[in-house]
């Protein structure tokens, strides 16, 4: 999350206006606070202090002092368009900010320093009050920590326990040059509401605070636990609209220049989730009963109706929240505004959710068919929160799944109430599932819950933001909810929600209330017993089930299998058989045991792991795999779905850890030259993508090519009536694997395939005016053309690029220029990415994993970020590692990977770089043991008709 800035300064005025209007009284109020500006002399930063008495520098806020409220004023002073003036070289902007805040706040233990924490503020005018008393305080030199990012105001008197005080103080600073804080975005509008100013480039301020970044737009106390009120009052130039938390109270001209907006008081909140915007978009309603619902974009895509399809289910949305918590939506209002420039794709502020312009809109006859998944999915995360995060927070961050895991767990449902043809439930739990599983059978992965001391940097709560809180997070409570009962995990979590309304909550907390609920119902299951195995430890179990004799046991899954684990979970198991329906089994030791459910009848299959409703990989004796694998081949449809998918990801990954052969990963792939369902076809995929990283730059490469091209014939030629007259099927499902058999069959070599796409690509290059290419397909047969072509092709992508304002065609285009395998073309379209008029920053990271992919474009952008390490790392870095170095596997890239470890300033990537180092490892001893087998088995599978 990145950002940039601007100044104003101000002094806070005691309310005393109550026999005047409420418009003359912030006149006045507002004239005092400008006469006080000009008077206020910057007090300058102090270095770190040598002598400072307050406590040693930790990383966590003395609990002696607890926020009630925050009054506050802030001014940012851009403008929303550039003015050239005649024989003057720098254009009118300014991205300076000034203001000023009060925070009232309660003493709870004795103490002569107010500890607070303000990053790259300019802050002075302290003012502490008694507000019992009223009598103001004798304040000392306010000094800065910037190891802690703390604000020491020292007093010249105690603060007494029991009693009120309020601290005010100026402050001014400079917008964000990154995405966080408080920074500037830009787009250019061709709205001709602009007398003929058309193509001209307009500015918004916007604000992203999480984790740790309201410290950089105001002093505060800027822990999740430290929930306030919010009284917030945004001046504004004219012309434009300011957007909050709270609903608008009252707005009114200053003068020639200035708009004031003041806002109703927020609910009690964590500071993170304080937000606001200052622009002049346009928007348009949701139904909704009784909450006021609105939805802002630029104007001219507001006006194209781009924002139709996100307000047209976000009032849905929230009414299936409210139904499923039995609590109403807390605001008046909730807005939401898509942001041209933002990181992540969104964010949950409390009644102003802001989201990338990619995760909002949706352009009819542009955007893919299942873009409505992406933007529905999205949204559903979003509101979500509004009850799981914002109505009840983590107290700290190392409890950060109960936030980003129930919002990802969650959301599955609300899609599926608002959109029930997508089908999206068994997708979205497959694509969790395995994201999860690949980051947490590294040993360098980490808990769902840590203890505290181990999430107290900055960079340590960044690293929280992973696959293993949202995805695993999401999958836990899913293994929850299945083991309880939905219907009372359901009630546990209405009763959680209403008790700790407005408050701070841990893991312990939610355990409390889902175990009342399941002894209500008579059940046995002790939760935080079971839970705390998997919330407290890193990984997952692999667990080994020999159907001869019954037996079965668990173990620590890991890639490298060997280090040494003592691990062992409490596990539930839903098994079947091919005679027999699911059943729950338990597992709750980490000896082998012998259970009547596992020992299977003659030529009989078991199955455990039921719809993958547990969150562990199952591996089985030789006799039952060469079962289950018959029974994909002749008769598939009596595996469930899910497991289809999840037998083949079970497969491929027990051979990464060498717990069977390989060969038997890639028999789990025969089945498919008859198989259509996505979910199958969506893991093997992703896990040959494993071994096309390890090979294609290898013998094995071309025998894996034409085994592949072989098997997905039968797909494409499902799809081809669809695909050759750029029709895509009704069933959302089926959609998704229209793209897989183009995709698969193109990159294997399958002629008919790239035919196909660079004749449509060529027609669309004949008559740009018209693109005939289905929405869906374009992002698919853009990448296949340009990797079919040359510069020609390249370039009329690049120009398309630069002029589309189409969101989604720049985003399928942004991609698609990846996929040339002209490496002259791939080092410029990196070049372009230092350039944020070419390629915007939130899109730096994307651009070059894209490019790191193809295999032409590898180790061009190993070298690239490496060379402008200071500049693609504004985000920490963390996803360009692990994009960039996912091909690593010879001895000479681990020794550059641990010389860019020790080398370069990695702070915020180090568990991606360490991540990457174990990844690499195994990688290189995988190839080392498996290559020569691999080589053998494609080559006796493939075929070369498709080459």
């Amino acid at each position: 999350m990145p950002k940039e800035s601007f100044i104003f300064k101000a002094v806070a005025t005691t309310f005393v206006i109550l026999t005047i209007s409420v418009i003359a009284g912030i006149v006045t109020m507002i004239i005092f606070y400008k006469t006080q500006i000009s008077t206020v002399k910057p007090t300058p930063r102090p270095t770190f202090p040598s002598t400072t008495t307050g406590p040693p520098p930790v990383m966590r806020l003395p609990r002696n002092l607890i926020p009630d409220s925050y009054t506050v004023f802030l001014q940012p002073d851009f403008y929303t368009r550039i003015i050239e003036v005649e024989n003057v070289t720098s254009p009118n902007q300014t991205m300076l900010f000034t203001g000023n805040s009060t925070v009232n706040f309660h003493c709870v233990q004795r103490t002569s320093t107010i500890y607070l924490h303000s990053t790259e503020l300019d802050v002075d005018g302290a003012v502490v009050k008694n507000r019992d008393t009223n009598k103001k305080m004798d304040v000392g030199e306010i000094k800065h920590k910037d190891e802690s990012s703390f604000l020491e105001v020292p007093l010249e008197e105690t603060l007494e326990a029991g009693r009120n005080y309020s601290l005010f103080l100026n402050f001014k600073g400079k917008m964000s040059k990154n995405l966080d804080g408080l920074y500037v975005s830009s787009y250019v509008e061709g709205s001709p509401a602009y007398e003929g100013d058309e193509n001209a480039e307009r500015f918004l301020a916007t604000t992203n605070m999480e984790p740790t970044e309201a410290r950089r737009v105001f002093p505060c106390f800027d822990e999740p636990e430290m929930k306030a009120v919010f009284h917030v009052t945004i001046i504004h130039r004219h012309g434009t609209t300011a957007l909050a938390n709270a609903k608008m109270k009252d707005s009114s001209i200053i003068d020639d220049d200035w708009t004031v907006t003041i806002f109703d008081p927020t609910q009690r909140m964590s500071t993170y989730l304080f937000a606001f915007t200052v622009s002049e978009f346009k928007s348009i309603n949701s139904p909704h009963e009784r909450v006021e619902i609105k939805t802002f974009a630029r104007p001219e895509a507001t006006t194209a109706g781009h924002t139709e399809y996100a307000a047209s289910i976000t009032g849905k949305i929230l009414e299936f929240y409210e139904n499923y918590f039995d609590i109403n939506y807390s605001l008046k209002k909730l807005d939401q505004i898509a942001v041209p420039d933002l990181y992540p794709l969104a964010m949950e502020n409390w009644g102003l959710v802001t989201y990338q312009e990619g995760s909002l809109l949706y352009e009819e006859g542009v955007s893919s068919l299942l873009h409505k998944e992406d933007i529905a999915t999205v949204i559903a995360h979003e509101l979500a929160h509004q009850w799981f995060g914002n109505l009840v927070t983590m107290k700290w961050w190392n409890d950060l799944w109960l936030n980003e895991g129930f919002a990802t767990y969650i959301s599955y449902f609300a899609v599926d109430d608002v959109e029930p043809s997508f089908k999206i439930i068994d997708t979205f739990v497959l694509t969790d599932l395995h994201t999860a599983f690949v980051e947490d059978a590294l040993a360098s992965s980490h808990p769902l819950s840590p203890p505290q001391e181990d999430v107290q940097s900055i960079y340590e709560i960044n690293g929280m933001f992973d696959s293993i809180t949202y995805c695993k997070g999401a999958l836990v409570l899913r293994m929850l909810a299945d083991i309880v009962d939905e219907r009372v995990f359901n009630t546990g979590v209405k009763r959680y929600l209403r008790d700790f309304r407005y408050n701070n909550t841990d893991r312990n907390d939610f355990w409390e209330y889902i175990q009342k609920a399941v002894d209500e119902d008579g059940g046995h299951t002790k939760v935080a017993k079971v839970m705390d195995s998997w919330t407290n430890q890193i990984g997952y179990p692999v667990l080994t089930i020999n159907t001869t004799n019954g037996e079965i046991y668990q173990k620590h899954f890991l890639y490298n299998d060997s280090s040494e684990s003592s691990l062992w979970w409490y596990i539930p198991i839903r098994v079947m058989s091919n005679t027999s329906d699911s059943s729950l089994v338990w597992l709750d030791t980490s000896a082998p045991v012998k259970k009547d459910k596992f020992l299977s009848k003659s030529g009989e299959w078991i199955l455990a792991n039921v719809n993958c409703t547990g969150y562990y990989r199952v591996n089985y004796n030789p006799e039952n795999w060469e079962r289950l694998l018959t029974q994909l081949e002749t008769n598939p449809r009596r595996i469930p779905l899910m497991n289809r998918g999840q037998l083949v990801d079970d497969a491929f990954n027990l051979a990464r850890a060498e717990l069977v052969n390989v060969t038997l990963a890639l028999n789990a792939t025969r089945f498919l030259s008859n198989e259509t369902e996505y979910a199958p076809w969506e893991s093997a995929v992703r896990n040959l993508e494993y071994f096309v990283l390890m090979f294609d730059r290898t013998e094995v490469y071309g025998p894996m090519q034409a085994y592949l091209c072989k098997q997905v014939t039968g797909l494409y030629d499902f799809f081809r009536n669809y695909t050759e007259n750029s029709k895509v099927p009704d069933d959302h499902s089926l959609q998704h694997n229209q793209i897989t058999a183009i995709q698969v069959a193109c990159s294997s070599g399958l002629s008919d395939c790239v035919t196909m796409a660079s004749e449509m690509f060529a027609n669309w290059m004949k008559n740009s005016t018209t693109n005939n290419i289905h929405p869906n397909l374009r992002s698919v047969i853009y990448c296949q053309a340009l990797a079919a072509g040359g510069q020609t092709e390249w370039e009329f992508a690049w120009n398309r690029f630069q002029s589309s304002s189409d969101t989604s065609e720049k985003e399928q285009l942004r991609e698609a220029l990846s996929c040339t395998k002209k490496i002259w073309l791939l080092n410029r379209y990196l070049e372009y990415t230092l350039n944020p008029d070419k390629i915007r920053l939130m899109d730096v990271d994307s651009t070059i994993i894209y490019i790191a992919r193809n295999v032409a474009g590898q180790a061009l952008a190993w070298n690239f970020i490496r060379a402008h390490w200071e500049y693609v790392s504004q985000e920490g870095g963390a996803s360009l590692i692990e994009g960039v170095t996912s091909r690593f596997s010879t001895q000479f890239e681990l020794e550059e990977l641990e010389h860019f470890a020790t080398k370069y300033d990695v702070e915020y990537a180090t568990r991606a770089v360490n991540q990457a180092i174990e990844q690499t490892r195994v990688n290189i001893e995988w190839v080392r043991k498996n290559k020569e087998i691999v080589l053998e088995w494609f080559e006796r599978e493939s075929t070369s008709q498709c080459l």
